[in-house]
């Protein structure tokens, strides 16, 4: 496990040279073990740590959605990290202005900084996506960024629940409320976009007066289901703020097909799906123990 001073003296190493002093180490990140410091003149920075060999595999890809990403943002004001340093063992930025809504304490309980169902947040929310999920998969693709049609994307929530129910015993309440959600055609994306992936108040960054001014951690964005940039709203505000959230979303631009709202619940309570493939690279016996629990809870 890395100590501030392990991050710190890695970032020293490629030419960065930051305090110790006043240094915090955040943990939140399944992927990225997080520091963050100040340097001489006072300038914080964010410095990154892959938790796991597997997760600086992604980086370049992670670099190519930034690029891509960074300049439509902007346009709305709202920034994403701008990578100064990156190596398999580091990446290093500055920190953006404004502060995440939630932050985890050592323990690991959320500890909210902004009402996650505020109308006005939802609305922001909307907005955002909406010029997020304006960048067209033809766009994404010359980037060199990943494009999922909606066929692909139906596929793999196959390919991932059988992968899933393979290794795990899954109640049969889930297991069939899976194949249902499968079997819906009006759940599914006729069209896929430009999506973050873990848009939720963590990786969201707002100023004193509620206006979002970056966005971080793109690790998992690709062109996918528009939804997947929605089920944490509902997972945290609840139904109304996220039809916040799609009036908002509709009104600039954004394009709402008849089950998007019903699509954003289907992959919150698909998440333990997710949790299950996590704990199916780390292998950890605390990460597979807890995978198990939440897909079959009455055990």
């Amino acid at each position: 496990m890395n100590t501030i001073e392990d991050v710190i003296a890695l970032a020293a190493a490629r030419g960065l040279h930051l305090s110790v002093e006043g240094a915090v180490l955040i943990e939140a990140g399944l992927d990225y073990r997080v520091v963050m410091a100040a340097d001489e003149g006072g300038r914080r920075w964010v410095l990154r740590v892959p938790r796991r060999g597997d997760v600086g595999d992604g980086m370049a890809a992670e670099v190519r959605v930034l690029d891509l990403v960074g300049p439509v943002l902007a346009a709305d004001g709202v920034a994403v990290p701008d990578w100064r340093v990156r190596t398999a063992e580091l990446v290093a930025y500055p920190a953006l202005h404004g502060a995440p809504g939630l932050t985890l304490t050592d323990a690991g309980e959320p500890v909210w900084h902004m009402d996650p169902a505020c109308p006005d947040y939802a609305a922001r929310l909307g907005r955002l996506l909406a010029r997020l999920h304006a960048v067209t998969p033809e766009r994404a693709e010359a980037a060199g960024v990943e494009v999922r049609t909606p066929e692909r994307v139906r596929q793999a929530w196959r390919d991932d629940i059988a992968r899933v129910g393979s290794e795990f015993t899954v109640a049969p309440a889930l297991s069939e409320a899976w194949e249902a959600w499968l079997a819906d055609d009006l759940c599914w994306p006729e069209r896929t976009v430009m999506t973050h992936g873990e848009i939720y108040p963590a990786h969201v960054l707002l100023a004193d007066d509620g206006a979002i001014t970056g966005v971080l951690d793109w690790t998992t964005a690709r062109v996918d289901d528009p939804a997947r940039d929605l089920s944490a709203q509902y997972g945290a505000a609840g139904e109304k703020m996220l039809g916040v959230t799609l009036d908002a979303y509709a009104e600039a631009g954004g394009h709402v097909h008849s089950g998007l709202a019903a699509q954003a619940r289907h992959l919150w309570e698909a998440s333990p799906i997710g949790f299950a493939l996590y704990a199916l690279t780390t292998r950890t016996e605390a990460d597979m123990a807890t995978a198990a629990t939440m897909l079959n809870p009455e055990t």
